[in-house]
């Protein structure tokens, strides 16, 4: 096996480009099969550039050049080169320059999806990280950031709707069915963020007024027929829009903000300045195709693109190493804003989980690498987990440290110094200790270093001297290209609650940073003391979550269960129930069945929780839910055996069950509402205890539990609720499983989006023929192979979600996921690479299975060339 192009990029090399752009003016004329590009790059060579120094702008194979001048003189053919991966041209002015080019791009064969393709009939872009090199020669890359001005023509009855970013600025008709858009966007930006989209296109339109009393014009693009599902996401860009005012005080700073919804994308949404483009199915939205998951997602995806405008584009990363610089200081934001939209500690119940799922595997495994990593071989593979997740997590914990007010003082600062500026984390550090007078060079070592840290934490209690004691231990385990550590700053959130579940005070602490309700633990180990304690106190640490680690205490069963009934940290509170549900598991797993005593108590407090009247419906529906088959694999860690975990915890469902089957047939039946739909926090919390509920009787084997489900599937008036019935019997595998996947299949084949729900759930599917089923579906001639969402959602789904089936004792999950990403490899590399990331946890696995893991990542090795995107992986992935 050989990857196209390995070479590998060093952040040590990081060096300006000897020229800088100042404007950017492309015409853009585009035919059905083919575009023709006219690119005028307004060059100078930058300070200290020695005569004489070529200039090498990137390319791609999609490029066939058709003309070369500079300040209107046509380029001899001896004066610059042009090869697949760029144009060069030997002797440029040492002056400022106009570089012209013409490139004929055949956008109808471009299944890769980046640069200029075309989807469904429509038009359009995607340049991050590297797609405009795809479009036109160019510098690309984020620290060359220029004005861009856009012409673009087509065929009126093709393409009636020309978009660019920016403001549009002229527009009109050519004769002969010609028309034209000129958009200009005065803000520099990196060439990651051009976008352009032409096609025949429904819309919907609405305005927005900032805080300053400017009115911009909105409007969101899609196909015909599915305007009124883009009214959800009007109504979440208007409330971010709104938010980001009220909350960091930036105000939109064009006229004019578009979204277009495409159903040909690789990623969820791309945040081009001013004109985002975005996956349909983080757009469309209505009750009886939309799940209250959709809506949820749509809510912060369009929060988190908006977002960006600032952080992202108006301020960018200097390069593609300070990646989590953008995405991981937004997804905090995004996080702020779903916390406060709908309830805080239920969204950060739900991201701390969807962290442990996805991030601190990635983080353990052989794809391990830092927020800010130092190299690279293909920088489309480090869109991950750490990335995104992790990075808002070092954000969090930034917040933490500097307090509400002090965060917000930064980000004011990092605003005023870095605007219009492609920056780094060493300068996004530098204002919050400017603006703090606070020390951060040693916080600093999040961005730097991979791993996730593991807190070991030991309490006592000294009765005749009312002094109890934390003693705490922090240690990072080695990660590939990293085996030695430093200690890392760990904010801790704290309380001690009494006997009576009241919160402790105490007169003094020695030992550490204690500020109030937070520990701050900067070295490997530290002994704090606490003194005029009366009583021996139970420790909640770590409230909120609030550094990202795996905490480890020497509190009891008794102690845990103390904590679901009394703490007020919601999160700590949902934490208990899920450590002591695990607990058993894991025992279990390891040969050590759990009592009748052991599991009455954890169905009484989960009893006492769904009694509470203090906590929501959506609270109690998560603390129903325990950890699933993935998280128990990730706390045995080492020979796993996911049929052994399977079978244990489905009898730990039962027992818990068999005790509250009674409650909860009554919170099905009370939160069984026929009202109309909204997707509201109030509405989606009772369906999901209803739901989560219904999912329990089944799978614990309740009576006339089946029969439930399948009464819910067919009366069902909402996708959530069909959903969550069909879900529940084919997890279960019920006898009417297949008949009902039939039946939704049938019932919604016309909509490809509820067709992904479809194929998913066949992902998931615990029985032995899922596999086959699979290869049908696959094999199917109607089956859109080329289309990502379709790919995604079945395969990535039975890789990630489906560990039973994935991780056959016979290897035939392991062979088929292989042989799929090796086939899928030929068209889209970027999806390939993302399905093949399934194998990260392969060394985890119990003997027999592991040496199944890698006799078919070695088949897959062996296969032939790979693209570099899913050599890379691979590589990793079989060293680690």
């Amino acid at each position: 096996m050989r990857g196209e192009n390995e070479e590998t990029i060093f952040l040590k090399d990081y060096a300006e480009t000897p020229y800088a752009i100042e404007r950017v003016d492309l015409d853009v004329r585009i035919a059905p099969d083919t575009a023709i590009i006219r690119a005028l790059l307004t060059l100078v060579p930058r300070r200290g550039t020695e005569p004489g120094t070529p200039l090498v702008l990137d390319g791609a194979e999609t490029l066939a050049l058709r003309s070369i001048a500079i300040d209107g003189l046509p380029l001899a053919l001896t004066a610059y080169e042009a090869t697949p991966e760029g144009l060069t041209v030997h002797q440029p002015p040492t002056r400022r320059f106009v570089l012209e080019t013409e490139v004929a791009v055949e956008s109808e064969k471009n299944i890769k999806l980046m640069g200029f393709y075309r989807s469904s009939g429509t038009w359009c872009t995607q340049c991050e990280p590297e797609g405009f090199r795809r479009i036109t020669y160019y510098l690309d890359r984020p620290d060359v950031l220029a004005p861009f001005k856009v012409r673009m023509q087509a065929d009126k009855a093709l393409a009636p709707v020309l978009l660019s970013n920016g403001n549009l600025v002229e527009q009109g008709n050519l004769g002969n069915g010609q028309h034209f858009a000129v958009w200009e966007d005065p803000f520099p930006k990196p060439a990651y963020l051009f976008a352009m989209v032409a096609g025949d296109l429904g819309s919907i339109h609405d305005t927005f007024t900032t805080a300053s009393g400017r009115k911009v014009a909105l409007g969101i693009y899609c196909t015909h027929g599915k305007e009124d599902e883009c009214l959800y996401a009007m109504d979440s860009l208007k409330r971010s829009m709104a938010w980001d005012e009220r909350r960091f005080g930036r105000e939109y700073d064009l006229d004019i903000f578009n979204i277009v919804a495409v159903s040909d994308f690789n990623f969820g949404a791309m945040e081009n300045k001013g004109l985002n483009i975005f996956n349909d199915k983080l757009v469309f939205a209505k009750p009886e195709t939309a799940t209250d998951a959709d809506y949820i997602n749509i809510e912060s995806v369009i929060a988190h693109e908006y977002f960006h405008n600032w952080t992202g584009d108006r301020i960018t990363c200097r390069d593609w190493f300070q990646l989590c610089l953008k995405e991981g200081l937004t997804v905090y934001r995004d996080q702020e804003f779903s916390m406060d939209e709908r309830s805080r500690p239920v969204n950060r119940i739900e991201d701390v989980r969807q962290l442990r799922q996805t991030q601190f595997p990635e983080d353990g495994g052989p794809l391990s690498h830092p927020p800010r990593p130092d190299k690279y071989k293909e920088i489309n593979n480090f869109y991950t987990a750490t990335v995104y997740e992790k990075g808002a997590e070092v954000v969090r914990m930034l917040a933490t440290l500097l307090g509400e007010a002090g965060f917000r003082k930064g980000m004011d600062l990092y605003f005023e110094r870095h605007d219009g500026e492609a920056t780094t984390i060493e300068a996004f550090i530098k204002v919050f200790e400017d603006s703090s007078g606070r020390d951060l060079q040693h916080f600093q070592q999040w961005y730097l270093q991979a791993g996730t840290p593991e807190l070991d934490v030991v309490d006592r209690y000294d009765a005749a001297a009312q002094t109890y004691t934390l003693e705490l231990t922090q240690t990072n385990p080695p990660t590939p290209g990293q085996p030695d550590k430093q200690p890392l700053v760990l904010p801790i959130q704290f309380g001690l609650i009494g006997p009576n579940g009241s919160p402790m005070s105490w007169t003094s602490v020695s030992g550490a940073e204690v500020r109030d309700d937070l520990i701050v633990l900067d070295k490997a180990s530290a002994t704090v003391t606490f003194t005029g304690i009366p009583n021996k106190p139970v420790p909640s640490l770590l409230r909120g979550f609030s550094a990202p680690v795996k905490l480890t205490t020497n509190a009891t069963e008794a102690d845990q269960l103390f904590l679901a009934r009394h703490d007020s940290d919601p999160f700590n509170r949902w934490q208990a129930l899920q450590d002591v549900a695990m607990k058993l598991m894991v025992d279990a797993v390891g040969g050590t069945a759990w009592s009748e005593a052991q599991t009455s108590a954890l169905a009484e407090a989960l009893d006492e929780t769904l009694n509470s009247k203090e906590l929501d419906p959506a609270y109690k529906a998560l603390a129903l839910s325990l950890p699933n088959d993935q998280a128990v694999a990730r706390q045995i860690a080492t020979d796993v055996d996911p049929d052994r975990i399977h079978a244990v915890r489905g009898q730990l469902i039962t027992a818990l069950v068999a005790r509250l089957a009674p409650a909860l047939e009554k919170i099905y039946l009370t939160n069984d509402s026929r009202l109309a739909y909204s997707p509201d926090f109030q509405q989606t919390g009772r369906r999901s205890m209803k739901n989560m509920a219904l999912s329990l009787l089944v799978q614990g084997g309740a009576t006339d539990a089946t029969r439930l489900a399948r009464e819910q599937y067919s009366r069902a008036l909402n996708m959530t609720d069909r959903l969550a019935a069909l879900g529940t019997v084919v997890h279960a595998w019920t006898d009417d499983a297949q008949s009902l996947l039939d039946d939704f299949r049938d019932r919604f084949t016309a909509d490809p989006l509820v067709l992904d729900k479809w194929l998913s759930l066949n992902a998931m599917a615990s029985d032995d023929g899922v596999v086959e089923r699979m290869r049908a579906i696959l094999a199917a001639p109607d089956f859109p192979r080329n289309n990502p969402n379709r790919l995604r959602a079945l395969m990535a789904t039975f890789g990630m979600n489906n560990p039973t089936q994935f991780a056959r004792t016979d290897g035939a999950g392991f062979r088929f996921l292989a042989e799929f990403v090796g086939d899928v490899d030929k068209r889209n590399p970027q999806v390939a690479a993302r399905v093949l990331t399934a194998f990260r946890i392969w060394r985890s696995y119990e003997s027999g299975r592991r040496a199944e893991a890698e006799k078919a990542l070695n088949a897959l090795k062996d296969s032939g060339t790979l693209s570099r995107n899913t050599a890379d992986i691979l590589d990793r992935t079989l060293a680690g």
